[in-house]
């Protein structure tokens, strides 16, 4: 059982919608036009807000609305794009929840400042811990979540930049719901709630111009962040996170290959909820973010890009591919435990000045097929 991500409502409007019949438009017509059609030019900021609809077996019916704010400071294009999405939905089951999540850049790239902040009030499908769990979900943990993660960056010199990390989760109100044919469940550290306070320092280096769309650059991160009981946190660990990414040109650029290696390893008393979790919308597509988790992972994934494919002005298409584990102490890193996605996607080209493509991806793994659809690439 997957959550499936939340669909784009209005891109399957607007192909009604523009196809419409003569007659003096109403303004959702107008205002799809003026996205789909846009003629601004690129150092002007551009602002999308559009619903969103979705449904998932633990939510019922999910409906909300997504904002998306791109610019470049003192708009000026030799700036790097910087981004804002937020959304904020509601279920059926009286769920609900608010995300907002950035990369800034100041003028002269000077200061980079990359964050999420998520509130939410949602279920969470617990399958156990290490690589080797069952597929079916051993419970559905009822909780509220506060999500609060700001790095600090200050550009070092040319597309280094270093500075201070703060990450803040709050995990209350839980409630371990047994799945089916589940008599009893071994409940992980935290399984009571935590509020961790982690502190740390980090180092990227960024020479990405366009990150929802990157043609050419690279981007690698080493980031360490300590939790302690001393001043505050339920429990005290490390977590370290390197990313490393790169994205090259093929065929005068049109095309773009890109890769990702990602390791997070954590050590000392860490929550079930701060494990290194496997899958999501970005990495290990087609697995549910947690699928499996456990106090390391290591991943890699590939994609080769087509944008536009050739022969469309606005249309382009993927191929990705991706494997990766968890492991720890107790579960050994090993070639047996890895698990392997991939897919195809396809995309169109929504802003034809800043180049942001929307994606819709479609990825396989054993356990069957996962859809997403947003804004910009997945990594």
């Amino acid at each position: 059982m997957k959550r499936p991500v939340l669909l784009l409502s209005f891109l399957l409007a607007s192909a009604i919608l523009i196809q419409a019949q003569t007659g003096k438009p109403w303004f959702g017509k107008r205002y799809l036009n003026k996205i789909m059609f846009d003629t601004t030019g690129p150092e002007k900021p551009k602002f999308l807000i559009y619903p969103t609809v979705g449904f998932s077996p633990e939510t019922s019916w999910e409906i909300g609305f997504s904002s998306l704010l791109l610019y470049h400071a003192r708009q000026n294009t030799q700036n790097r794009l910087s981004e804002i999405q937020a959304l904020t939905f509601f279920t059926l089951n009286k769920q609900y929840g608010v995300w907002l999540e950035h990369a800034l850049y100041t003028d002269q790239n000077n200061w980079f400042f990359l964050g999420a902040a998520k509130f939410q009030s949602y279920p969470l499908l617990y399958y156990g811990i290490g690589p080797s769990t069952p597929p079916e979900f051993q419970a559905l943990v009822e909780a509220n979540y506060l999500i609060f993660k700001e790095r600090a960056l200050r550009k070092i010199h040319g597309s280094l930049f270093a500075g201070a990390e703060v990450e803040l989760i709050n995990l209350s109100r839980v409630e371990f719901l047994p799945g089916e044919n589940i008599d009893q469940i071994d409940l992980p550290l935290g399984a009571e709630g935590s509020m961790n306070l982690s502190v740390g320092v980090g180092a990227i280096f960024d020479d990405r111009h366009n990150v929802l769309n990157v043609r050419n650059g690279n981007f690698f991160e080493l980031a360490v962040l300590h939790s302690n009981t001393f001043w505050g946190s339920d429990f005290s660990f490390t977590n370290i996170l390197s990313d490393n990414r790169i994205y090259r040109p093929i065929k005068n650029g049109r095309d773009v290959f890109a890769a990702q290696i990602f390791g997070q390893f954590t050590s000392g008393e860490v929550p079930f909820n701060q494990l290194a979790l496997m899958g999501g919308e970005r990495l290990m597509r087609g697995y549910y973010l947690g699928r499996h988790r456990d106090k390391h992972q290591f991943a890699v994934q590939a994609e080769y890009r087509f944008l536009p494919m050739k022969g469309f002005k606005r249309w382009g298409g993927t191929v990705f591919v991706g494997t990766g584990t968890v492991f720890s102490k107790e579960n050994e890193f090993a070639l047996k435990n890895f698990k392997v996605a991939g897919g195809l996607g396809l995309r169109f080209l929504t802003f034809p000045e800043k180049d942001i493509y929307t994606r819709f991806d479609v990825a396989m793994t054993k356990e069957g097929p996962g859809f997403y659809l947003f804004i910009g690439e997945a990594f």
